[in-house]
């Protein structure tokens, strides 16, 4: 979803064959993250038998042979990377780009401390701009530091919640684990909290963004982003979730209504 971002706030949303290109390349970074799972899946597969979670994963769990799940990857990768080409060399090269970044991640980034958060951070921030050179459009600087601050934080998240669920075995399964720590991730993730809101209450009220959109009232949005951000770390530390952050947006009702109420504010704010 992180590809709509270029289209919404370029004003082009209800421009129906701009629509239709970014929801072209909304498939093509489906079918390239389903191909880059099943490479990560078939390096790990002996790791993820030890997981409670990913040992039910179709390869782990044997539902999906080895050699079956590598003509898969190459397949996708093959499709998606085509079909990539056709809509443009600039969406082309930042798609290519994604895929050397999450191959480089799941045979060595994930192995190096914080840089494996960063690649994941990094993945998210290509997404963003994936989404607005596919039409041409430019984004904000102010929106790609929010997006990099957003990710890590994501990020980090994410290996608190190994950290806990694995209960100090989590370096058996990720090696990368046994640097880090609860207290230390926690510092992390203040730091990056912190500067996501700050700079996104900054982006509502920078003078580009209001000789954009003619309006200072993005800035009414700040609090369903506070809000989102005091929710999700509620459900990190007295839920025990975060482990799989697109779980988290699509199942606490909460934090959803608060995501809708955000964009239903700002698509208002920014169309009208």
């Amino acid at each position: 979803m992180f590809l709509f971002a270029g289209i919404l706030f370029s004003r082009h949303f209800f421009d129906l064959p701009f629509l239709g290109i970014v929801a072209s390349a909304f498939v093509v970074f489906c079918i390239l993250s389903g191909a880059i799972y099943l490479l990560n899946d078939i390096i790990d597969i002996e790791k993820d038998k030890k997981h409670p979670v990913k040992s039910l994963r179709p390869i782990a769990a044997g539902l999906l042979s080895v050699d079956n799940a590598i003509r898969a990857f190459c397949l996708l990768t093959a499709v998606a990377l085509g079909i990539s080409f056709g809509l443009g060399i600039p969406f082309f090269l930042t798609a290519l780009a994604y895929f050397v970044l999450q191959v480089s991640y799941s045979l060595l980034l994930k192995k190096i401390v914080i840089l494996d958060v960063f690649a994941i951070a990094s993945g998210f921030v290509l997404r963003v701009i994936a989404g607005a050179v596919v039409i041409s459009v430019v984004i904000s600087p102010w929106l790609i530091i929010c997006t990099i601050l957003l990710s890590l934080f994501l990020g980090l998240s994410k290996r608190r919640h190994e950290i806990e669920t694995l209960e100090g075995s989590g370096h058996s399964h990720r090696a990368v684990l046994a640097n880090y720590s609860t207290y230390l991730l926690d510092q992390m993730i203040g730091v990056v909290t912190a500067s996501a809101v700050v700079c996104y209450a900054l982006y509502t009220m920078a003078p580009e963004t209001v000789a954009r959109f003619h309006t200072h009232n993005l800035l009414f949005t700040i609090p369903f982003v506070l809000y989102g951000i005091f929710r999700y770390l509620f459900l990190i530390h007295k839920k025990g979730e975060g482990g799989n952050p697109e779980t988290v947006l699509t199942t606490d009702l909460p934090l959803l209504i608060d995501i809708v109420l955000w964009a239903v504010t700002a698509g208002l704010i920014i169309y009208r």
